[in-house]
């Protein structure tokens, strides 16, 4: 086979292997917190339309708190496009998914909505009080009744305590009025300080934080999963269970991260041109990714569940929020 084809075919595999959704506990848990927040019609039918609450003042939203690698972006995206009150036969969804911008601000937060809404007719000079009227003003035109911010973590890297109080009244007005939308927030563990910086927005806001993968627990679930994907790109697999514990050590309990690394595996097998997927493709893909040591490496080190894989982040992020809630402190 030429060198051109062979590159296109395995191209073609891992692109179906990337869209492939497994379905997990957290996908049942966000299906069900969305189908409470939208209305159903006199036949029974979900409509797109908010459910309102206070004197049908008011809509609710949902944050999905999960670390870096959990499967938040493709959860949510699989379940807006999934949901078929929010993707009508005709005109455009429903939904509206937008990344938070950096740096973060209220003003960069309102124009990178505009634009994701296709609004082109914003001024860099408009204030954020402009520019947040206008997205409110689009939203409803468009029909958006479901306003997903990701990231959204980084909204509240805030200078001061006024800046971060401003953010969250702000979040709270979208989901106020008869043009109030559901506000669906992602992002990692420091999101949840945040909600609860404000006790009004709290309240607001469902909480779905899905557990981790647990050795012993998971490692069964895992290795079948190994085998179905090893099995659609058409290789054989030397995977056994006692591997999985390796898995989710690597992966730090994060299902995405197991995913993203078994696919990636599959990639050094395919590229070698080899029928069977084994360990060493594992080391090999995820050393790329951490840029370890081969004797670190959590699918060759003989004491790996001892390697302690995020020290140095975690130290970086606790110093982070550390500085942040001093500046806050003095604000």
């Amino acid at each position: 086979m030429r060198e051109d084809t062979r590159s296109a075919k395995i191209d073609a595999i891992l692109a179906e292997l990337r869209v492939h959704h497994v379905k997990t506990e957290r996908d049942r848990e966000l299906a069900m917190q969305l189908n409470r927040l939208l209305r159903v019609d006199e036949a029974g039918r979900q409509t797109a339309e908010p459910v309102r609450f206070t004197a049908d003042l008011e809509t609710r939203g949902i944050t999905l708190i999960d670390g870096p690698g959990g499967g938040k972006t493709t959860s949510l995206r699989w379940l807006l496009s999934e949901t078929a009150a929010l993707n009508p036969d005709t005109g455009p969804p429903r939904h509206l998914h937008v990344q938070v911008p950096s740096p973060a601000s209220l003003k960069s937060l309102g124009l990178e909505i505009l634009r994701s809404t296709g609004w082109k007719e914003v001024s860099e000079r408009a204030t954020a009080w402009m520019i947040w009227q206008t997205l409110r003003h689009r939203l409803s035109t468009l029909g958006i009744t479901v306003l997903w911010i990701d990231e959204a973590q980084d909204l509240f890297l805030c200078r001061s305590a006024r800046e971060m109080d401003d953010m969250l009244k702000t979040i709270k007005s979208l989901m106020l009025g008869e043009s109030g939308v559901i506000v669906i927030l992602s992002g990692t563990d420091r999101l949840s300080e945040i909600t609860g910086f404000d006790p009004q927005v709290n309240r607001r806001f469902t909480k779905v934080v899905p557990k981790n993968l647990v050795i012993g627990a998971d490692e069964k679930k895992l290795s079948e999963l190994v085998s179905f994907y090893a099995a659609k790109a058409g290789l054989r697999s030397e995977w056994s269970a006692a591997m999985s514990g390796r898995l989710i050590h690597g992966s730090r309990g994060r299902f995405g991260r197991a995913v993203e690394t078994v696919i990636n595996a599959i990639e050094r097998a395919l590229r070698d041109e080899v029928e069977t997927l084994t360990p060493t493709h594992f080391a090999e893909a995820w050393g790329m990714q951490e840029g370890c040591a081969w004797e670190d490496n959590v699918f060759m080190a003989k004491d790996w569940a001892s390697l302690d894989l995020d020290r140095g982040a975690d130290e970086f992020e606790a110093a982070r929020t550390i500085r942040q809630m001093k500046q806050v402190g003095r604000s």
